[in-house]
């Protein structure tokens, strides 16, 4: 007999969205456990291992205990777990607004397409820019967003140029530039955008400012 669809879950809690287009509104956050990367800036570390598994009516079911129309899976990597891919065509089948964040070192072609990506490349500041699976861009709709944080002037400037490269703001619906927490000044950030004339949005986190690094926000 085979066994239910699960996943390794570290949490699920109700927060507002605190980055990206939907910045502001009430979200579910489904948090799977376990992470190939290792940034540098990383601060869900404590979403590397433990977590429980839990089948994939459990969660969904938990998800629908908070009456929220939006809904985030998040990690840690959570492609890393091959039941996401189902986990995320049922809360689209549910009708719910997903969102997927994913490092962008995995590869997203049956992520239903329903879903909202928002794909983090990595930038030289990372360590971790060897991970960045380019071909997942060709594969991006115009709903989907592209994520960079930065941790300096040097990001700032890869940044700058993959987004020429791969011609990424006619790409996706839009192109986040964020600032790592504590490593570059927002203010800095703001002003390249604006001497460049970026076609961008600048994002702050939203849930640092209001709950600081707090675990679940």
């Amino acid at each position: 007999m085979n066994k239910p669809p699960s996943v390794r879950i570290t949490e699920i809690f109700h927060s507002l969205q605190g980055e990206a287009k939907t910045a502001g509104i009430p979200t579910v956050f489904v948090r799977l456990t376990g992470c190939p990367l290792r940034c540098q800036y990383c601060d869900t570390a404590y979403a590397f291992e433990g977590g429980t598994v839990q089948d994939l009516e459990a969660i969904v079911a938990a998800v629908q205990g908070f009456n929220c129309s939006h809904v985030t899976v998040t990690g840690g990597e959570p492609l890393a777990q091959p039941g996401c891919i189902e986990l995320l065509h049922r809360l689209a089948e549910l009708q719910f607004e997903v969102s997927l964040e994913t490092s962008g070192a995995m590869p997203i072609d049956d992520v239903d397409a329903r879903v909202s990506i928002v794909l983090d490349l990595k930038t030289p500041g990372s360590l971790e820019e060897g991970r960045n699976r380019y071909e997942n861009l060709a594969l991006l709709k115009p709903k989907d967003q592209i994520k960079f944080v930065l941790c300096d002037r040097r990001d700032y400037l890869w940044a700058r140029s993959k987004m020429l490269e791969f011609d990424l703001q006619n790409r996706v619906g839009e192109v986040l530039l964020s600032p790592s927490f504590e490593e570059l000044a927002a203010r800095d950030l703001a002003e390249w955008v604006l001497e460049d004339a970026l076609r961008v949005r600048v994002q702050l986190q939203l849930h640092k400012l209001l709950w600081g690094s707090e675990p679940g926000r």
